[in-house]
């Protein structure tokens, strides 16, 4: 894990115990973490939709238990290990319970972000900046 991460590791294990309520009892969803400059700048849940028939709900299958929660903040943690070279972006984790067989899946999905905007001035001098070096 680089030297970087293990801040970021802080901040994604702060960002599961903020999110451990909701996840607890949740049957599938995503965990998103926005990233930038190498810290959380905001993170959330994106539960799936809960569905009806005429009109009705249909009966809530068995979600996640604490100690599932716990196993997957762990494995989000050391998923990061896995991001490499990139300071802005999202992390994106996929999870859902397979009630009849009393267990959980989860997929990971980094994006890194970049912004042509701040590289100009790095890559390419200033015409001004070419005279003066002369």
């Amino acid at each position: 894990m680089q030297m970087d991460s293990s801040s970021l590791a802080r901040q994604v294990e702060f960002v599961f115990r903020q999110l451990e309520g909701e996840l607890t009892n949740a049957t599938a969803g995503t965990v998103l973490i926005h990233i930038r400059n190498n810290a959380v700048g905001k993170f959330g849940v994106r539960h799936h939709p809960i569905e009806s028939k005429n009109g009705k709900f249909e009966s809530v299958d068995k979600g996640l238990t604490g100690a599932q929660v716990q196993a997957f903040k762990q494995m989000a943690i050391e998923s990061l290990r896995y991001r490499k070279d990139w300071t802005h972006g999202e992390i994106l984790y996929d999870f859902s319970v397979r009630a009849s067989a009393n267990s959980w899946s989860a997929s990971i999905l980094f994006e890194s972000n970049y912004n042509m905007a701040n590289w100009n001035s790095r890559y390419y001098p200033r015409k001004n900046d070419l005279w003066d070096s002369q």
